[in-house]
């Protein structure tokens, strides 16, 4: 299924796949962020961190009347403040899905699937 939008010279369909690669990119560019999880952990395995390829298992996209319906599940880094990387995440990928393909999302649902202790 692709998001579709109309203009006066035609139809433009943008497919989930793109937008599941900008959500995946905005969505791990945050701080506290370890990576992507996917949204059938039992299926796909439990706790795997999700590569740039397979963004779209990480993100469900539903197209509604007034825009988009994104789900993003996260892995988050251990000792950060949940609430405040699920704040960022959503304001990042609503950011990167105006300016980059303009699309407005109505909803930003942000699923934290972990914790990961990270070392540097």
């Amino acid at each position: 299924m692709a998001v579709k939008i109309k203009t006066h010279a035609g139809t433009i369909d943008i497919a989930n796949d793109v937008i599941s690669t900008v959500v995946g990119g905005a969505a791990t560019d945050n701080y506290g962020v370890v990576g992507m999880a996917s949204h059938n952990p039992v299926r796909d395995g439990f706790n795997q961190i999700l590569r740039r390829e397979n963004y779209s298992k990480g993100v469900v996209v539903r197209q509604l009347d007034n825009g988009i319906s994104v789900d993003v599940n996260i892995i988050v880094s251990y000792g950060t403040k949940i609430s405040e990387v699920c704040k960022s995440v959503q304001q990042k990928v609503k950011y990167n899905l105006e300016s980059m393909l303009g699309i407005s999302a109505s909803s930003v649902n942000v699923f934290v699937q972990g914790v990961r202790v990270v070392s540097d």
